[in-house]
């Protein structure tokens, strides 16, 4: 996720220059072929005009469907940060009883490698999401010995060995830990560290994480309808193969260097279609590992750091620190 206030142009330039160089080049030939052959070479505007604003309806519907995808994970997320601030109060005021501190400890340790095993499984790569920008130094792109070895040694720091070692034939750690977490909290409950009705508050709570889990797989495993993605690719490319040729028309009696200036306007009617399709096919995944992600990341530690303080751990974690003004 960008932080600063505005992506300078450069930047965005630069992202999407492919579509303004191509365009620009393919108009400036289809401009050379009409002048030697007389200005021949030419199609009216009128219809590819009405194409036109099809195509920029349609990106407009894909956009915003992406965006509410985007949007959705953000809130996904966001109750996650209320739920886990909600059960780390109630483990510091309803665990009572001995050894209580090290008990507290352990619940609010194992949340957080919830947590971390939820991020790191959030960001395992699916055929239909973003390889080239994959941040590879932070997460493996699949679920490889290299991603589990990651894994390993990321919830290492906050369960037992012998908790890390049951998890190793599971496919899904993170719906493990909570299922752990349950079981630990009927463990505690009947050697009275809380009653009844306390009790019943940590498993409504463990359900809103088992919600919070199964809604982000939902976004992470269900891609934006590929007829839909697909669809306003190829409409951008047909439109973009015809402006040239209807620019033509409306240039082709103009005299001297006006005529020229038909390839640049053409290539920049491309970019901007291209760039408008590009935006909504990078929103399409809020959890892919590229730098246009809901930051999970850093709001996994956000929620560590307010959780440990609960507690007054020792070597608490920095919050994660945006790089190049993005956070991941």
């Amino acid at each position: 996720m960008y932080i600063k206030r505005n992506y300078g142009f450069l930047m965005t330039l630069n992202w999407s220059k492919r579509p303004l160089v191509i365009g620009t080049a393919y108009s400036f030939f289809l401009c050379l072929l009409s002048f030697i052959f007389n200005k021949g070479l030419y199609l009216p505007w009128s219809p590819i005009g009405v194409i036109g604003l099809a195509v920029a309806f349609y990106l407009g519907f894909k956009n915003n469907s992406s965006y509410d995808r985007t949007w959705e994970a953000r809130k996904i997320w966001g109750s996650i940060v209320n739920n886990s601030r909600t059960f780390g109060a109630a483990v510091v005021a309803f665990v009572k009883g001995k050894r209580d501190e090290e008990v507290k400890k352990e619940l609010i340790y194992r949340h957080i490698a919830w947590l971390t095993a939820l991020q790191h499984q959030l960001r395992l790569s699916r055929p239909w999401e973003h390889q080239e920008n994959r941040l590879n130094r932070l997460y493996a792109p699949n679920a490889d010995a290299k991603y589990q070895q990651q894994l390993e040694a990321a919830l290492a720091p906050y369960i037992s060995e012998e908790e890390l070692k049951s998890l190793e034939s599971v496919a899904n750690k993170a719906t493990q830990l909570l299922k752990i977490q349950a079981i630990r909290l009927q463990e505690l409950k009947n050697h009275y560290y809380f009653d009844d009705f306390r009790h019943m508050e940590f498993h409504r709570l463990i359900q809103t994480f088992y919600d919070g889990q199964g809604k982000s797989e939902r976004i992470k495993n269900f891609p934006f309808p590929r007829q839909y993605a697909s669809t306003a690719l190829w409409m951008t490319f047909l439109f973009s193969g015809l402006v040239p040729l209807g620019l033509i028309d409306i240039f082709r009696n103009t005299n001297g260097f006006v005529f020229w200036l038909s390839p640049f306007i053409s290539g920049l009617i491309i970019w901007v279609f291209f760039l408008m399709e590009k935006i909504g096919d990078y929103s399409e995944n809020p959890f892919e590992g590229t730098y246009n992600d809901v930051p999970i990341t850093n709001i996994a530690r956000a929620i560590e750091i307010d959780m440990r303080q609960m507690i007054d751990d020792e070597n608490i974690p920095p919050a994660v620190a945006d790089e190049n003004g993005f956070l991941m």
